[in-house]
């Protein structure tokens, strides 16, 4: 499939599931229950499946990681700063803006559209950053959390934070992409054969999670909405739509990353941010409206942006 038709097909799912949830011919309980399904069976088994099967030869995930986390560092340190700057928030409100800028969505979004561009070898490389992606911008999110607290003198005090890294290895252990992604490893390395049934039965409920991903989506963000602080999520989108990948790209050049590796990356960078940056500003109880108005309006401009991403990284990197 191209690159025009797959950015048609992936963004008209999400329209559709939109205008379901907006004329409510669905309830939005449905969408909560998709996303389930995405997030506790098909994704996981998707990702356990490419664990297991998958040829990671050449692709340099510790020089990928480094491509991509720099870029993570420079969104996340710019979304930061322009929050406090520009808007006078807080030091609690700019952690909520540093995910908003610099966490792409690369389950919901990115899953479908890698393997609709790239097919399984391009969800392959995007497994490798997913594998390290949530714990390590979860870690990040609660640690700068914690220390902005401090900063903001909300909160004082030792003891809190053994709380905090038990609470993170906790979830953590629970999130079923890490389960997948473990599980799948330990196959791998123990060199087990996969049954021909169970391959299939795996097979079949993983394939489905990529439609599946996009409608619960299209359903979320209608729930989600934009109110408020739209200068400031404008502002977001753009740190995370433009730089962000701008700097990914950078930074694969200069490292000299294999060229389909470093499309991959580029084209994980410039996804927009996903429902976790909302769920983060939840959980600390601030910047509940600005992730929302990022996510939502990031998601809607990316289907331009994703299309000049690919495109600009094809042409460098071949």
């Amino acid at each position: 499939m191209g690159l025009i038709q797959t950015i048609i097909v992936v963004f008209g799912v999400i329209a559709i599931a939109y205008a379901a949830a907006h004329f409510k011919l669905l309830d939005e309980r449905v969408g909560d229950g998709l996303s389930d399904f995405v997030f506790v069976i098909a994704a996981p088994l998707l990702l356990f499946r490419t664990m297991v099967t998958a040829d990671f030869h050449g692709t340099a995930p510790w020089s990928l990681w480094t491509a991509y986390f720099i870029g993570v560092i420079v969104a996340w340190a710019a979304s930061d700063l322009a929050i406090k700057l520009f808007f006078g928030r807080d030091n609690r409100a700019g952690v909520v803006a540093g995910v908003s800028g610099a966490f792409s969505n690369l389950v919901f979004l990115g899953m479908p559209l890698m393997l609709g561009v790239f097919g399984q070898n391009g969800f392959a490389i995007l497994s490798l950053i997913v594998a390290v992606h949530m714990p390590v911008m979860m870690a990040a999110s609660i640690t700068l959390h914690e220390l902005a607290m401090r900063r903001d003198g909300v909160f004082k005090g030792e003891s809190h934070w053994v709380a905090v890294i038990g609470s993170f290895f906790n979830s953590l252990l629970r999130n079923p992409f890490v389960l997948g992604i473990l599980a799948g490893w330990i196959w791998r390395l123990l060199g087990l054969r996969m049954p021909d049934a169970a391959d299939a039965l795996i097979e079949t409920l993983s394939g489905v999670a990529g439609p599946v991903a996009l409608f619960a989506m299209g359903m979320g963000l209608k729930k989600f909405g934009v109110s408020g602080n739209i200068a400031a999520a404008v502002l977001m989108s753009a740190i995370k739509l433009v730089l962000m990948p701008a700097v990914v790209l950078g930074a694969a050049w200069l490292i000299g990353l294999p060229p389909f590796t470093a499309k991959i990356a580029v084209v994980a960078a410039a996804l927009p941010a996903g429902v976790n940056s909302y769920l983060i500003a939840t959980r600390f109880g601030t910047g509940q409206a600005l992730a929302s108005n990022s996510m939502v309006m990031a998601t809607a401009l990316s289907a331009l942006t994703l299309t000049f991403w690919v495109s600009v990284a094809t042409r460098i990197f071949g």
